[in-house]
């Protein structure tokens, strides 16, 4: 989920019935901020190292060859679509939004519904959400749940219920670890994200003193673990701060991070909170290059942080949007593509892959993804044992 200075190496229910790699998110706000989009700098490897991107021209299409059969089915969405961060989800039900519509429009014998859930995000929302989409017999998989504290407190019960879960945005590296056989993980997780982009900063010699930031999400507090253990001696540990979900002033951590003095400041975090505290961070006097994740990296954040969001870096495992892709998705809902819109539409197209292979119950949907391997739009599909993808890198991004 976020990070200018450093320019561096090259619960309503609703039913939808029915490339070149240079994007940018576009996202400017009213007088303040106008004008300034985030924009892909690079991508990196675990190591921080520059990759090259992949080749998408043959990514799966939802459309297919047009001659798919089958009953009407539905897929589910959980994840926010109202609360302080529901962009981050409706970025992805857009995607899944375009991929059925896509599919949908090219296959009129094999029609495909989504059913939204919204989990506003909150783990609690999330577990009295999640028990009424597994006694809907119709819905044969799920794309969510988004965010890695509601993934957490409900990915058990989903695994119990054999429901397949396709995350496009959880990140917390535990996720994987609990046993879960219906679990599978769009993105890289944190244990990548937080040592490829913490040799990344340290390769770049520009970086001599860090205080890593963090929220007390599940998401939050993994990525700052991760990042400060491989930033060693970089990260500061003086002044590392902590805050919480929801707050609004920051002015304890901002005079603390002011006396520091450091070359940077790392937040691990979501954009609502990351906004109201860059802005802080700069009316109080602190220069420090601001850097942060996938949570921070959304239109929101340059909306609502203004001028302050210029030159902040950000990472994510999420990939950019790809020019043809950008369009459609324009088309199809208003809005520019944003954090894992891609990874919305990729999922959900391997979804449909499976139910035009005649996958159509929740144990056989769980055992073609399992088995599953092809390029989508942000990287190639493959996941091992426990739900992780076998290959996973990430994108560093700037607004500019």
């Amino acid at each position: 989920m976020a990070r200018t200075a450093l320019v561096i190496g090259a619960a309503a229910v609703l039913t939808v019935a029915g490339c070149s790699s240079k994007s940018t998110d576009n996202g400017s706000g009213g007088g303040d901020g106008a004008g300034l989009t985030i924009q892909q700098v690079v991508q990196i490897d675990l190591d921080g190292k520059e990759v090259p991107a992949g080749d998408n021209s043959a990514a799966a299409n939802p459309a297919s060859d047009g001659k798919d059969k089958c009953a009407p089915q539905a897929i589910g969405y959980a994840g926010p679509l109202t609360g302080p961060n529901a962009n981050l989800g409706l970025n992805i039900v857009r995607g899944v939004k375009l991929a059925l519509d896509q599919h949908n429009k090219a296959n009129p014998d094999c029609q495909v519904s989504v059913k939204e859930f919204d989990t506003e995000g909150n783990p609690q929302k999330a577990t009295q959400v999640i028990p009424t989409i597994i006694n809907d017999p119709s819905i044969i998989a799920l794309i969510g749940p988004t965010f890695s504290g509601e993934t957490k407190a409900t990915g058990g019960i989903l695994s119990e219920a054999g429901l397949l879960s396709l995350t496009p945005s959880a990140t917390n590296v535990s996720l994987t670890t609990n046993g879960w056989k219906t679990f599978f993980r769009g993105l890289g997780n944190d244990g990548i994200q937080g040592p490829a982009v913490a040799k990344y900063l340290a390769a770049t010699g520009k970086y001599k003193k860090i205080c890593v930031a963090q929220d007390n999400t599940d998401y939050g507090t993994g990525l700052a673990k991760t990042m400060t253990e491989t930033l060693g001696a970089l990260a500061d540990p003086s002044c590392a701060v902590q805050v919480k979900e929801g707050d609004k002033d920051f002015s304890a951590a901002v005079s603390k991070l002011a006396a520091a003095k450091a070359d940077a400041i790392f937040y691990a975090g979501y954009y609502a909170e990351a906004a109201p505290f860059v802005q802080q961070l700069r009316s109080g006097g602190v220069t420090s290059v601001f850097i942060s994740d996938d949570g921070t990296k959304d239109v929101e954040f340059v909306k609502q942080a203004g001028d302050a969001s210029k030159d902040a870096l950000l990472s994510c495992p999420c990939g950019p949007a790809p020019d043809k892709f950008a369009t459609d998705y324009k088309a199809s809902s208003g809005f520019d593509a944003g954090t894992y819109s891609v990874e919305g539409y990729d999922l959900s197209t391997i979804v449909l892959k499976g139910i035009a292979a005649g996958k159509v119950t929740r144990p056989d949907l769980v055992e073609y993804v399992r088995s599953y391997q092809g390029q989508g739009l942000a990287r190639e599909y493959k996941w091992d044992a426990t739900g992780e993808l076998s290959k996973a890198l990430i994108w560093m991004y700037q607004v500019k």
